[in-house]
């Protein structure tokens, strides 16, 4: 059976740079299913690069509502449905999901019933099934089952880690979030937990390259976790390895791989994976 995970998307925050990594999003393949988890900018040529078409799209789930993470909602779905998609796909995510998809379908009206008349492409609104997510069980396929915890990334009330159960084993995606205990617990003895992750020497880095000072600051320390927590969640949870995505920073080359193995050596001896952009990962 084929089923793997790629990181198509590895730096925390909305803002790109020149040969720098793209905000965070990921793919799953299991079971004949393409899905994406986040749909930030880059999540369609990100999916393509990982050698699948995008007409075969059958699920979204999306953690919470910050443009890093939503962006590309809609642009991967139109995506898909000019590149074939006949099937519907799955949308899963939390209060006002709904509304950045009808949103999209607004901005795009006239495009849309263009394609639909002039190329003979089925109805887009009619492919895609909005469900909009609370904490507990999310979805439950044969071989795929998905469970939702709400994690703390203040302001946002809601923004949810996602356990993914599936033949191979367990992946756990633990969204925007501040340390958070009960994680630990959601992820208990997981194959795979792919965790946020912030350095904190790296913060005046991201401060001084964005010029938002103090609010900045106080931003990401109310609402992220520090590698070295990551670390304490992962030995919490007795994953078997631990992956690091949405890293804050990802794209400055005074911080290295080896920067990010230091800070989670103080707290986790198991096996880690330094998210990169496009990196493939099986359980």
């Amino acid at each position: 059976m084929n089923e793997r995970i790629v990181l198509l998307g590895t730096k925390g925050g909305p803002a790109i740079r020149p040969g720098g990594p793209s905000p965070t999003s990921s793919l799953i393949e299991t079971g004949g299913r393409v899905i994406a988890v986040d749909c930030a900018l880059g999540v369609s040529r990100g999916i393509v690069n990982a050698g699948v078409s995008l007409k075969g799209l059958s699920h979204i789930l999306v953690t919470h509502l910050h443009s890093d993470h939503v962006l590309e909602l809609g642009g991967l779905i139109h995506t898909a449905w000019t590149s074939g998609l006949s099937t519907p796909v799955k949308v899963y995510g939390p209060k006002g999901t709904a509304d950045v998809w009808h949103g999209f379908l607004a901005s795009l009206t006239v495009d849309i019933a263009t394609r639909i008349v002039d190329e003979g492409r089925p109805v887009l609104a009619d492919l895609v099934r909005i469900t909009e997510i609370d904490e507990g069980p999310v979805l439950d396929e044969p071989g795929f089952r998905v469970t939702a915890l709400r994690v703390p990334h203040p302001p946002l009330a809601d923004c949810f880690a996602f356990r993914v159960e599936m033949p191979s084993g367990v992946a756990v995606f633990s969204g925007d979030t501040a340390f958070h205990p009960p994680l630990a617990d959601f992820a208990r003895d997981a194959d795979l937990l792919i965790h946020e992750a912030m350095l904190p020497e790296g913060l005046e880095s991201i401060i001084r390259r964005t010029g938002n000072g103090s609010r900045l600051r106080e931003h990401l320390i109310a609402s992220h976790t520090f590698a070295a927590d990551v670390g304490r969640i992962a030995t919490m949870a007795g994953v078997k390895r631990l992956a690091l995505n949405h890293m804050i920073p990802a794209d400055d080359p005074d911080f290295t791989e080896l920067h990010w193995r230091a800070a989670v050596a103080e707290t986790y001896v198991g096996a880690l994976i330094v998210g990169r952009d496009g990196l493939e990962i099986t359980l």
